[in-house]
């Protein structure tokens, strides 16, 4: 599944190491699946991050991050910028796809390596155009338990069981013989009130 990241801008109140407060706004990246996700779950993890203090949720907006790079120890996020080259057949010319991509690295020349090391995957040259320190300071992957499904979408086992309307639930609460055997009783209920108006119709006195 492609991954879809949310950049998120906060405003709060941060403590530092040496215990004195000031109010900052920082940027953090998220993978979500959709905006009203996103935002739900960065509420949460400033909930954690703050501890009972205010925050305020500035901005929220897709990134053009396609793919993060992260390790296990670095003091910074790296922003890199490539070109994919590759060939366009029509035209019979060369194109370039620019794609960003965040890594982790204590330096830029960390960085780098890094990079082309997360990279060895490609099979198409490309080109470095950029790399530099970005200003997310932390990323929050996907996690399915704090999902938040958005309002109107339907899960597909939901559709595929096509559940019948007519009755309550979607739930026809009666057997395939019950269902059979229904008609031909309200046929004879019919029959049985035709002939009874027909012999009180026969029976009645004339005047």
């Amino acid at each position: 599944m492609m991954q879809t990241w949310f950049e998120s801008k906060v405003k709060y109140m941060k403590v530092s190491e040496s215990g004195s407060e000031s109010m900052v706004t920082e940027n953090f990246l998220l993978d979500a699946v959709s905006y009203t996700d996103a935002e739900t779950r960065i509420i949460r993890q400033m909930q954690q991050i703050v501890r009972g203090g205010e925050f305020q949720i500035v901005d929220i907006k897709k990134s053009r991050i396609a793919e993060v790079f992260p390790y296990e120890n670095g003091e910074w996020w790296f922003k890199a910028a490539i070109n994919l080259v590759t060939i366009d057949e029509d035209a019979g010319k060369e194109k370039k796809i620019k794609t960003n991509y965040l890594i982790m690295a204590d330096d830029i020349k960390e960085a780098l390596n890094r990079l082309d090391e997360s990279l060895e995957y490609l099979v198409i040259p490309f080109v470095v155009t950029s790399l530099a320190v970005s200003p997310i300071v932390d990323v929050f992957p996907y996690n399915p338990e704090e999902a938040q499904i958005p309002d109107g979408y339907v899960p597909v086992s939901v559709v595929e069981e096509k559940k019948n309307p007519i009755f309550t639930d979607g739930v026809n609460p009666f057997t395939e013989e019950e269902q059979e055997a229904a008609p031909a009783e309200e046929i004879a209920e019919e029959t049985e009130v035709a002939e009874e108006i027909a012999d009180s119709a026969e029976e009645k006195p004339e005047e």
